[in-house]
């Protein structure tokens, strides 16, 4: 007997959830609160890129779109082994060892990814964002290799491809407002007081960063007026739905993905931007200069890690500065080193010909300690022809209560740019806790029957922080093992 499964959300983890339980032979319908065009949840405003193990171009090749390209002869990719994606959790644990939730992300990335790319969603190496050109190779930095051309947009539409090709099928402007239930077991759910029958329900509907109440119940006051760099459609229906009925929760859901900003951006991202436009609210290139905030004062070590590691808790950093605000200031040294969007002319920016005239251009900040600590910095670097942003260089500061421990140079090539920038929440990190077949648990031991979860609603997979890329293979990951899970409940 088929399998009916009704999946809640459209994004990644909820493709590669019906991509599975078809695979399996299930029935699938994803029910998407949204209209079409804003379907496919947070994974559209992502920049597409897979964080998983990788062992040189060999391990990567089936992946690519074009495994012919002549780049490939003069690209080193590095590796990126277990013990190393390990690691990098770890750095953001707290103190606290690998989780279960972790552990499993690791083990499975690479094989995921396969098991993806052969059912042809197939990916790009990220040559503009994750590479530097060095002695006339491109050198790849910071574990990332690969993305989805035309970034999550291009990854959600390749899913869906897949998807409907299997036979899988979306409704939208569907909002499931509540799961039903037969006996102990869920069987489908209500959509406008209608009730749509299934064997097994997938929630993949989100976390609570668009809903401003669970953010400031659950993460604090501060965060009432972040702005959303996602959807606005992820407001904590299926958090909600599967507590209701008796679901365990899990994670923290104290702590959050947060992105520096374009302070000027409106909530929700910019999906209705060309493509390309759609990274101007991103600004991420902070290592390449410093952080100030409207006191004068640096508040970040910018230079601690690779931007991989450090965006998603900087983000957070600048929301606790005063106005919620800061400037990231660069000289005419790192120009070309600046991503795209910090150079669309919808960015915000000052430019000046001298430090002391840009000061004078950023509204409200205090400009007799900005000019002392931007002094101070530029006294603090030392020589800089190691320069070499392909690596962790240790250009570090000295003397300094606060140091840049690596890219330091001094602020001294005019003319000089002051972007203005907030932070933006991209998803939340408080989820449920799901069984090994991705089904949601009501204590340590029992699982709610007939219901299953994956994506950001899977709590215990990210805690102070995470290494980008990793968020879309988290919903890779686990939305394919809810995929088999719920074609498999009987």
């Amino acid at each position: 007997m088929t399998n009916k499964i009704i999946i809640i959300g459209s994004g990644n983890a909820a493709m590669c959830a019906g991509i599975a339980a078809l695979e399996r032979g299930a029935s699938v319908v994803m029910y998407e609160k949204a209209e079409k065009i804003l379907a496919g949840g947070n994974t559209k405003y992502t920049a597409g890129a897979m964080r998983f193990c990788f062992d040189g171009l060999d391990s990567l090749r089936d992946l690519l779109k074009d495994p012919e390209d002549e780049r490939l002869k003069i690209t080193d990719f590095g590796s990126y082994t277990e013990s190393k994606f390990a690691a990098d959790l770890l750095n953001f644990n707290n103190g606290r060892p690998l989780s279960e939730e972790q552990e499993y992300l690791i083990s499975q990335s690479h094989e995921a990814m396969s098991w993806l790319s052969s059912h042809g969603v197939k990916f790009e190496p990220i040559y503009s964002r994750q590479s530097y050109k060095k002695d006339g190779r491109f050198i790849f930095w910071g574990g990332l290799a690969v993305a989805a051309a035309n970034e999550g947009v291009g990854l959600f539409e390749q899913q869906l491809a897949a998807y409907t090709a299997l036979g899988g099928r979306i409704k939208y402007n569907h909002c499931v407002t509540e799961l039903t239930k037969s006996g102990d077991t869920i069987d489908g759910v209500l959509v406008n007081g209608d009730k749509h029958e299934a064997d097994a329900v997938i929630l993949a509907s989100g976390g609570f960063e668009a809903n401003e109440e669970m953010r400031v119940e659950f993460i604090g006051d501060k965060w009432k007026g972040a702005k959303v760099r996602g959807t606005p459609n992820n407001t904590g229906d299926g958090i909600r739905m599967a507590l209701l009925n008796g679901a365990m929760k899990h994670g923290l859901y104290g702590e959050c993905h947060a992105t520096p900003m374009d302070l000027h951006m409106p909530d929700y991202g910019g999906l209705h931007l060309p493509p390309i436009e759609r990274k101007m609210y991103r600004k991420i290139c902070y290592f390449l200069g410093i952080m100030i905030n409207q006191d004068g004062n640096r508040f970040v070590d910018e230079g601690e890690n690779f931007r991989n590691y450090t965006y998603a808790q900087f983000g957070r950093r600048v929301l606790e500065q005063p106005n919620q605000k800061a400037w990231q200031i660069f000289d005419s040294k790192v120009t070309n080193l600046l991503y795209d969007e910090y150079h669309f002319k919808e960015a915000h920016f000052e430019e000046a010909v001298s430090i002391e005239a840009l000061i004078k251009k950023m509204p409200g900040i205090d400009q007799n300690n900005a000019l002392k600590t931007i002094k101070e910095f530029n006294a603090a670097c030392g020589p800089t022809d190691a320069f070499d942003p392909t690596a962790l260089d240790g250009l570090s500061t000295t003397g300094l209560s606060l140091p840049k421990s690596n890219w330091s140079q001094p602020l001294d090539t005019p003319p000089f740019r002051a972007y203005p920038v907030t932070g933006g929440i991209t998803f939340t990190y408080g989820g449920l806790k799901v069984s090994p077949d991705g089904a949601v648990m009501k204590n340590s031991t029992d699982a709610i029957k007939g219901l299953f979860a994956c994506g950001e609603l899977v709590g215990g997979v990210f805690y102070n922080g995470y290494p980008g890329g990793s968020g879309l293979t988290s919903g890779l990951v686990f939305g394919r093992r809810a995929g088999y899970g719920a074609a498999s409940f009987s």
